[in-house]
């Protein structure tokens, strides 16, 4: 089961071209995506009503503003109602696909997947920095055959970093070994995070220029949010010279900005950007600090895949909860209570 009535992040808005199709399946819903003839995103069914053909194997036409099925010739206008068939005299009222509200924001596209009369676009989490003048990173996914839980899961263990990461995101022992402040709010949880007088982590280390042997105070704030967005505010300062009430204005500084987006019960696109605030005028850091990251999640995908082959194996294990598990447990209550209420009141 998924959540409905959320926004979904669907893409990066390059791969919805100016002018072409791009499907993507969500939820166990294959939509396709394009551009009308003001640049905005359309998203309907990817199944035309008549025989179940794929809509993004047709074409768009009257600039984007129609799509028309290239099985039977039906075309369909961007609100899904069929207003075309050849050789038929008459339409029937029930001839259309179901269309969903699209929002294009700071170069990620977010669909509704739920009620249309919900979709707020207040409810969209902010990822500014994914495109802020004055933050550099660059566009990340994978595919993972897994289920999308057991990857939110995964973002919400601290614990397993130095042992998992020892040579990416790990970080020393010590901080590794400071648990997080963990805080359930309406939406999700919050995990925060500080340090003091630590040994700086070696992948941003090297873009500090400290001395050698320098000690720094590192922070974490980790917000994520249903239905399975994360937003990092990371980074780290010379130790003593600010904290969790001073300035942070000199800090070497990260913005993570990750979402998951169930494709089945068993796939999930997994979409990324970290963002830095530093050396921002050289590309190649951009380039190292972005293969850092994907050398960390490959190394965290190999591991929940295999992960996940052990439950299907056995449906039936049951997991041993430890203390480092309370921010997952956290996030999984509040997935509940999502379901709990539409299952009350159901998605029309």
């Amino acid at each position: 089961m998924f959540i409905e009535n959320c926004w979904y992040v669907a893409g990066w808005d390059k791969e919805v071209p100016a002018d072409g199709l791009f499907s993507r399946t969500i939820i166990n819903r294959p939509l396709v995506f394009w551009r009308d003839r003001n640049g905005q995103v359309v998203a309907l069914l990817d199944r035309c009503c008549h025989r179940a053909a794929r809509l993004s194997m047709g074409r768009t036409e009257q600039g984007g503003d129609q799509i028309r099925c290239m099985y039977h010739g039906l075309l369909y206008d961007r609100s899904g109602q069929c207003i075309g068939a050849p050789a038929q005299t008459r339409i029937p009222p029930n001839a259309k696909v179901r269309a969903f509200p699209v929002v294009e924001r700071h170069r990620w596209i977010w669909v509704w997947m739920g009620d249309p009369a919900l979709a707020d676009p207040a409810l969209i989490p902010d990822t500014q920095w994914l495109d802020h003048p004055q933050w550099r990173s660059l566009d990340g996914y994978l595919h993972y055959d897994v289920n999308y839980l057991l990857i939110a899961d995964n973002l919400l263990d601290f614990s397993h970093l130095p042992f998992l990461h020892p040579t990416t995101v790990g970080g020393s022992t010590d901080y590794a070994a400071v648990l997080p402040k963990v805080e359930r709010n309406q939406r999700g949880v919050r995990l925060t995070k500080w340090v003091a007088n630590t040994q700086p982590p070696e992948y941003s280390a090297k873009y500090a220029n400290y001395p050698e042997g320098a000690r720094v105070d590192r922070w974490m704030y980790y917000d994520f949010v249903v239905p399975g967005v994360l937003l990092m505010d990371s980074g780290m300062m010379p130790a003593g010279t600010g904290g969790q009430d001073s300035h942070r204005e000199d800090a070497l500084a990260f913005r993570g900005c990750q979402a998951l987006t169930p494709e089945t019960e068993t796939s999930t696109h997994y979409f990324f950007g970290h963002a830095h605030n530093f050396l921002i005028d050289r590309p190649e850091v951009t380039r190292e600090i972005h293969a850092g990251i994907v050398k960390a999640f490959n190394e965290d995908r190999a591991m929940i895949t295999a992960q996940q082959h052990n439950l299907a194996l056995d449906p039936g294990f049951t997991m041993t909860p430890l203390s480092v598990d309370t921010a997952l447990s956290q996030f999984r209550w509040v997935v509940a209570q999502f379901l709990k209420k539409e299952s009350v009141a159901p998605v029309p």
